[in-house]
């Protein structure tokens, strides 16, 4: 499936065409998606542990640098 690709996903900036690109994902069931800087304010702490349990949401670090190394050794 979708989730077997070597992809890894960070979005940011979740104005209307981020959220809108995020819940297709999520239909899609990607996981392993990182989100930030900040989540969105429609993410209750209820609603991020529905997406944590489901989808493995991982926020953002504050090193984009770090960000990306992790995400390059599929973590």
């Amino acid at each position: 499936g979708i989730n077997d690709l070597p992809l890894s996903l960070a979005i940011s900036h979740l104005e209307q065409k981020a959220a809108a690109v995020l819940l297709t994902l999520l239909h899609l069931g990607v996981k392993n998606i990182r989100l930030g800087p900040r989540l969105p304010a429609y993410v209750t702490p209820n609603v991020l542990q529905v997406l944590v349990d489901n989808y493995n949401i991982m926020p953002t670090g504050t090193d984009a640098g770090e960000d990306l190394k992790l995400m390059m050794e599929g973590k």
